[in-house]
């Protein structure tokens, strides 16, 4: 019917399916939540239903490929996520830098110190910075330093003691030493560096360090490409069932429930789409809090060892995500603390102070320019307001959303103490760093 002149009732609107599609997005946002429609401005859902996403097949992905199987990209108003496996960290660097408009990604499960460094332009070409903020932490804990079966017999655990003479001789007669790491600056190059330098090996000097992708780890020690490696679960646990090496230590406890991965995201893209950000977060939260139900524990590991995640057994993810440790060398340990944390213990809100332990680290190493203004660059990349706004979103209750953006001083298994408001003070008591502080 024509709305002619007179005619006193209106034409019928017309919709078209992408307008259909995006009133009922925002639809599934306003009901996903006991919140009012309101929750975003005006009623209006997130400004797009999309996002790329990059992962690397490591246990601690689960919380993106949870939120992405279980439906809550969708809930929250995000129905067209997509999740994608990337080769290498750094792809998933080379891809961000990219962005998703340009056949990238928009963001990703990541190293903590990741964003920073693309951030900065450290590591990438010609240095030229590509902005990125940290939105969430994805979880606490749960890597890995394994050794080679060739040094089983020296019983390497928490402390690297027992290696230090054998790497010695070693090195005398000629041979290299290599430590294997994901990426440079990253989590797992830190918590390497740290484990050796404690027990005064240098990491710089001493051994030489090698980039290898997760995935990649347990065939290389099968060949005797490497002699230590730092990565994240399920490799460790896999390099274990496989008889190729052993577990030193987990990484919780060199510090116990440390920070670990993260979302970062292009700042560009959460500049332009701040509620569809917070959306993501929201969604990943509830998929945190999923991971996290021991009754999951399971179901988890059964859909992220699928072939289109990580292609997997769960024999190789069930363990060490429920704390049950064997380390392979005669130590094995069921229930302990060190199992990945996914939401307890406040494992998804970013900490502040804890972004400035990885930049001050990176100081360290000279990942970083030493005159870094730390407080300037974490306060920059570090979006844990937005987290709040997204945790509100989610439906968690205020006692589950701390108070403070720093959760204190930290004390590692040297006895090593970092007060986020003294850094150099941290970087000063360190006798080996590169760093000339």
């Amino acid at each position: 019917m024509s709305n002619t002149p007179g005619n006193s009732n209106p034409a019928p609107m017309r919709l078209d399916r992408r307008s259909i599609l995006k009133g009922a997005a925002a639809s599934l946002v306003a009901s996903a939540v006991d919140l009012p429609s309101g929750v975003f401005a005006e009623g209006a859902g997130p400004e797009t239903t999309k996002a790329i996403l990059g992962y690397i097949a490591l246990t601690d992905s689960a919380p993106l490929i949870i939120a992405k199987e279980k439906g809550l990209f969708a809930k929250y108003g995000m129905p067209d996520v997509e999740v994608v496996k990337q080769a290498s960290w750094g792809a998933s660097r080379d891809n961000t830098v990219l962005g998703g408009a340009n056949n990238g990604i928009d963001g990703a499960h990541i190293l903590t110190p990741m964003p920073y460094l693309i951030s900065t332009g450290k590591v990438t070409q010609n240095n030229a910075p590509t902005p990125m903020y940290i939105l969430a932490r994805l979880n606490l804990d749960c890597q890995g330093i394994s050794v080679s079966n060739e040094y089983k017999d020296f019983k390497a655990g928490v402390k690297a003691d027992a290696l230090k003479a054998v790497f010695a001789k070693k090195k005398a007669e000629g041979k290299e030493i290599k430590v294997a790491v994901t990426f440079p600056g990253g989590t797992h190059d830190l918590w390497m560096r740290y484990w050796l330098a404690a027990s005064g090996i240098d990491p710089d000097k001493d051994v030489s360090t090698i980039v290898v992708p997760p995935p990649q780890m347990v065939a290389n020690m099968k060949v005797g490409n490497m002699d230590a490696f730092c990565v994240g679960e399920p490799w460790n646990e896999q390099l274990v069932n496989q008889g190729v090496g052993y577990t030193a230590c987990t990484t919780g406890e060199l510090w116990f429930k440390h920070p670990e991965k993260s979302l970062g995201m292009r700042a560009e893209w959460v500049d332009k789409n701040p509620k569809a950000a917070k959306a993501l977060v929201a969604a990943v939260i509830e998929a945190q809090q999923w991971c996290d139900k021991p009754e999951n524990k399971a179901e988890l590991a059964e859909i992220v060892g699928r072939r289109q995640w990580f292609n997997v057994p769960a024999t190789d993810i069930i363990g060490r995500l429920k704390g049950d440790i064997n380390y392979g060398n005669g130590r094995s340990a069921k229930g302990t603390k060190f199992g990945m944390k996914f939401w307890r213990d406040n494992a998804s809100y970013p900490f502040k102070s804890h972004d400035a332990w990885f930049v001050t680290e990176d100081i360290r190493w000279n990942k970083l320019d030493a005159k870094t203004d730390i407080k300037a660059v974490v306060d920059k990349v570090n979006r844990e307001d937005l987290w709040r706004e997204a945790a509100k979103i989610a439906g968690v209750s205020a006692k589950d959303i701390p108070t403070s953006t720093s959760r204190g001083k930290e004390t590692f298994f040297d006895g090593k103490v970092f007060d986020p408001d003294k850094p150099l003070d941290y970087l000063k008591s360190q006798s080996i760093k590169r760093a000339a502080v």
